[in-house]
C-alpha cells in the first residue's frame, strides 16, 4: 500500500512539471529574496547560532526492516538503472552509487530558500540520477548524477517543504535555523538506524543558496553531540556549500559589485550605494541608501521583461523552473553570518569548500569572494568559481559540478586560477 501511495505521489510530482511550465513559479531565488524582506519587517532572531542541546525524537526507528518498505521499486516512466533507491516522509529520496555502493561516502544534499524542495530541484533538476522529460511521463538518466561518485541522500526540510510533513501543526509555523538543524540531526540519527551499513561511512554535508546557513549549521550540531552525547556518532569529514548565504555583509555588498561589473546597474548607482549604504547588521537604515537600490531593482526589471530578452537574444530557450518547488514559511531566526561556524570546522580538521557560479547575480562570486578560479587556503579551505554556472551550479554546468563534486569527495586539488 505504501509503494503504491508513493508511485502515486510521484506520478503527480511528473504531471506538475508539464502542468506549470508556463505558470507563475516561486523558485529558490525568490524564496531567499523573502527571507531577506522578512528580516528587515519582522523581529527576526538574527542572534549567533546555538544547537539544541538535547533531543526527544532521536533514535525512535530502530527497526533496520524499515529501510526495505522505504525501498522504490520503479518511478512511472523510468528507464532501467543498476542502483537502488528508497524514499519515506520527513521525507528523503536516498540513491546509493551506481558503482562501489559498499566503499563510497555518504553525500547529504540540502536545497535553499528556505522552503526548497531537495527532490524537485535538487534530485529532479540538478544532481539526482534522472532529468524528466518534457512531456512530464518520463525520465531520462543524468549523466553526470552526483552518485557516480557517492551515495547521495536527498532531504525535503523543513517539514512542510515538498513532501516532508509534520503531525504538530504548530511546526508549521515555527520554521527557522535552529529548528531545522535539530530536525536534520534528528533524521540523520534515525536514518543510519535504519541504514545500519552507512554507520561508519565518510559523510559529507552539501547544499546551496540558504544552505550556507543549513549546512554549517546541521556540521556544528552533529560536531557538539558527537563529543558530548551517546547518540550515534556520525562520521562528518567536510561540507560543500554552492552559492552560499554565508555572511549578510559581504553578501549584500557583493551583489551590487557583481551587477555593476555585468552592466546590469550603472556605475552611478554602484556609486550612490556605496557611499550611502552601510550593510553591517548594526547598520540603521537611511533613506539615501533606499533610494540608491531602488534605482538598481528599477534597471534589473527592465532586463526581466521578455521583450528586452528577445531583443538582445537572451534566454532564447525559455528557461525556467520546472515546478512550485518552494513553500513560503515564516522564518523565526536566521544569524547574520556563520563564519564563525566555518572556522570551527576548519580547527576541527574538516574539509571546507565553498564553490559559486561566476554567473550568479542573487549569491554572488563577488560576495562569497571577490574573485577566483581555484584558491586552496589554510586550514583545509577551498574556495572554487565555475565558469558558465548560476545559483543552481549543478544544472547549469553538470559536467564542471560533478567534477569538482569528485575531487571534493576524494580530497584532490582542483586547477588554480589561471595566470593574468
Amino acid at each position: 500500500m505504501a509503494k503504491n501511495c508513493l508511485s502515486v505521489l510521484l506520478l503527480l510530482f511528473l504531471s506538475l512539471h508539464l502542468l506549470l511550465v508556463h505558470g507563475h513559479r516561486k523558485n529558490q531565488i525568490q524564496a531567499l529574496k523573502n527571507l531577506l524582506k522578512s528580516r528587515e519587517s519582522s523581529h527576526m532572531d538574527r542572534g549567533k547560532f546555538e544547537p539544541y542541546l538535547y533531543f526527544e525524537d532521536v533514535n525512535s526507528v530502530s527497526n533496520v526492516d524499515q529501510k526495505w518498505k522505504d525501498m522504490i521499486g520503479h518511478l512511472p516512466g523510468q528507464p532501467p538503472v543498476e542502483f537502488v533507491q528508497y524514499g519515506q516522509a520527513f521525507y528523503y529520496y536516498f540513491v546509493e552509487a551506481e558503482k562501489d555502493k559498499e566503499f563510497l561516502s555518504l553525500l547529504l544534499w540540502l536545497n535553499g530558500g528556505p522552503g526548497c524542495s531537495s527532490l524537485g530541484v535538487g534530485a529532479m533538476q540538478e544532481l539526482g540520477p534522472f532529468r524528466v522529460y518534457s512531456d512530464g511521463k518520463t525520465l531520462y538518466k543524468n549523466a553526470f548524477a552526483w552518485n557516480r561518485a557517492a551515495n547521495v541522500l536527498f532531504l525535503e526540510s523543513p517539514a512542510g517543504v515538498g513532501f516532508s510533513y509534520s503531525n504538530t501543526t504548530s511546526d508549521y509555523s515555527n520554521s527557522g535555523d535552529k529548528i531545522t538543524a535539530k530536525d536534520n540531526y534528528a533524521f540523520l540519527i534515525n536514518w543510519l538506524e535504519r541504514f545500519p551499513e552507512y554507520r561508519n561511512r565518510d559523510f559529507y554535508i552539501s547544499g546551496e543558496s540558504y544552505a550556507g546557513h543549513y549546512v554549517p549549521e546541521l556540521a556544528h550540531t552533529i560536531l557538539y553531540h558527537n563529543k558530548n552525547t551517546n547518540n550515534t556518532h556520525i562520521n562528518l569529514k567536510g561540507i560543500i556549500i554552492g552559492n552560499a548565504v554565508i555572511n549578510d555583509e559581504t553578501d549584500n555588498k557583493g551583489a551590487f559589485d557583481y551587477l555593476e561589473s555585468h552592466a546590469l546597474i550603472s556605475d552611478k548607482s554602484l556609486t550612490q550605494i556605496h557611499r550611502y549604504c552601510d550593510f553591517s547588521p548594526t547598520a540603521p537604515s537611511n533613506p539615501e541608501c533606499d533610494n540608491a537600490m531602488s534605482v538598481s531593482d528599477e534597471e534589473l526589471f527592465y532586463i526581466d521583461r521578455p521583450e528586452v530578452q528577445e531583443a538582445l537574444h537572451a534566454n532564447v530557450r525559455k528557461l525556467d523552473n520546472d515546478w512550485e518547488q518552494c513553500r513560503e514559511l515564516f522564518w523565526s531566526d536566521s544569524p547574520f553570518t556563520i563564519i564563525d561556524l566555518l572556522e570551527e570546522f576548519m580547527a576541527n580538521g574538516l574539509r571546507v569548500w565553498i564553490y559559486s557560479g561566476d554567473m550568479d547575480a542573487e549569491v554572488s562570486v563577488t560576495s562569497t569572494k571577490l574573485e577566483g578560479y581555484t584558491e586552496v587556503y589554510k586550514g583545509n579551505f577551498t574556495f572554487a568559481t565555475l565558469r558558465g554556472a548560476g545559483h543552481a551550479v549543478p544544472s547549469n554546468q553538470p559536467r564542471r559540478a560533478l567534477a569538482l563534486m569528485s575531487h571534493f569527495l576524494n580530497g584532490t586539488p582542483l586547477p588554480c586560477k589561471p595566470p593574468k
